[in-house]
This record gives C-alpha cells, sequence and structure tokens, in this order.
C-alpha cells in the first residue's frame, strides 16, 4: 500500500508544485504511517515468538525421581524397577534374646529393619519393617572351641503381605563378645576364651590344688599340689569358647543374597 501511494506521487510530479504539494501531501503522510506500524508489528512479533525449543529443554536429564513408598502393585512397570538389588547391606535389630546354650534348631526369631531398603524409580520400603527368620544350626561352645549360629531369614512382613527373603548375616556391629572381622557364610561366632581368664582360672586351681597338702602340713605335696591344679585349670580354660549371646535390641548388619521384589502377584 505504501508503495502504490508513492507510485502515485511520482506520477503527479509534472503538476505544478503548489497543486503537486496539496496532492502528494496526504499520500506521503499515509505512506509514513503504514511504513511504521509494519515495522512496529513485526518487531512485536519477533519478541513475542519463543525460540524453538531443544531436545534437552523439553526434557531435562537426570531428573531424580520422587521418594514413593511401595504399595504391593507394579504400576505396570518391569520387575527389576521394584527390586532391591543383591548385595545391598542394612542394618536390622533382634527383637528376640538369643544364646547357643538355650537355642533349638528351627527355632523362630524376629529382626526389624533399621533402614529403608531402597529399588529403582524411588520406591522403597520404609524403615520398622519386621523380619521373620528361624534358626538353621548351632554348634555349643562344649568343652572346647567356639560357640557358631547359622540363622536363615525367611519373610518380609509389610503392610501387603509377606515378601520371601534370601539374605546373611556380615556383621554384628558393636558386639566385641562375636570374633571380630567380617563373618564367613553368615556363620556369627563368640571369641575363645581370654588369657585373663585363663591366668585366673590357673590361679584358682593352684589355690585348690594346695588345700590337701597344707592340710597335711606337707611342703612338697602342697607345691605339688598347686601347680597340677594351675595346669589342669588353665588348659580347661584356655581350651574351652564361651557361649555365644545375642542380646534382645542387638544390632545385625544383613545383605541380599538375591533381589528382593517389592510387590505382589
Amino acid at each position: 500500500m505504501a508503495a502504490f501511494l508513492l507510485l502515485s506521487c511520482l506520477e503527479m510530479r509534472d503538476r505544478p508544485m503548489r497543486a503537486y504539494s496539496r496532492a502528494c501531501q496526504p499520500m506521503l503522510f499515509a505512506a509514513g504511517y503504514l511504513s511504521l506500524t509494519l515495522l512496529f508489528s513485526s518487531h512485536s512479533d519477533a519478541q513475542e515468538q519463543p525460540p524453538d525449543p531443544t531436545p534437552e529443554a523439553r526434557e531435562p536429564a537426570n531428573v531424580p525421581y520422587p521418594a514413593r513408598v511401595a504399595d504391593g502393585r507394579r504400576h505396570g512397570l518391569p520387575l527389576e524397577v521394584l527390586a532391591v538389588a543383591p548385595g545391598t547391606k542394612f542394618l536390622v535389630r533382634l527383637e528376640d534374646d538369643m544364646s547357643t546354650k538355650d537355642l533349638r534348631r528351627n527355632q523362630s526369631f524376629r529382626v526389624r529393619t533399621l533402614e529403608p531398603l531402597e529399588a529403582g524409580q524411588g520406591f522403597y520400603l520404609p524403615a520398622g519393617a519386621q523380619i521373620v527368620g528361624h534358626v538353621s544350626r548351632i554348634e555349643s561352645a562344649g568343652a572346647a572351641g567356639r560357640a557358631k549360629l547359622w540363622l536363615t531369614f525367611d519373610d518380609v512382613v509389610t503392610r501387603f503381605g509377606k515378601l520371601p527373603i534370601v539374605a546373611e548375616v556380615t556383621a554384628v556391629p558393636g558386639d566385641h563378645s562375636i570374633k571380630s572381622g567380617p563373618l564367613q557364610e553368615g556363620v556369627i561366632e563368640g571369641r575363645s576364651s581370654t588369657q585373663k581368664g585363663a591366668a585366673e582360672a590357673a590361679a584358682a586351681g593352684a589355690a585348690n590344688g594346695a588345700i590337701k597338702g597344707v592340710k597335711d602340713r606337707n611342703k612338697k605335696e602342697a607345691a605339688e599340689g598347686a601347680a597340677l591344679g594351675a595346669l589342669e585349670a588353665y588348659l580347661m580354660e584356655a581350651g574351652r569358647g564361651e557361649e555365644l549371646h545375642l542380646p534382645r535390641g542387638c544390632k545385625l548388619e544383613l545383605e541380599l543374597e538375591r533381589a528382593l521384589y517389592l510387590f505382589k502377584d
């Protein structure tokens, strides 16, 4: 439109100057107004139109999933998403008193988780879940050696039912009556008798062995009796192990041997 008005003015330039000015002035004004309007309109459209987003802007990477308590349903997800991975270690608290002196094979026991068990995409089983197990094997300290205890964990009790679990004990944190270092094949093993205990037993044995000689006022017999009593007591105490006692509230560290699936079929 603006170009048409300019061409009309050029065609009338052969007219007298006064007539030409009066005829073209409105046309030039209109052409300028249209040009300015088009200019501002195109600038405004350029500012309002957002740039085409890149794929990175449309789908932010590494956005963490919100934490979601497992409810026993799959939600259409693959099995591995709801699996707590093998090798996961977590702490539990013993809810029963256990001693190799009194325990029986296949006797049940209970522990309670102290940490959440995390699966994929934010799903987790909250701390406080109860795990039921049984005593699979016991070795009493007896006259020699260490007491040993094998525990089997059977089921995790959740709000949506029982889930089978395969795990073993890897440590008993903070209990100095347990053999130090990582446990082998889940066996909880007590310590053997200490040198201090053996020495105390030897002193008591020496005193008991010397009693007869003292009564008979026979120094040689008293000395021989003391030596023999001390030796017998020392050997018995040094070789004797201690019974294993796990009090209620004791902490155990467990490790999953197989995946734990947080859903019910």
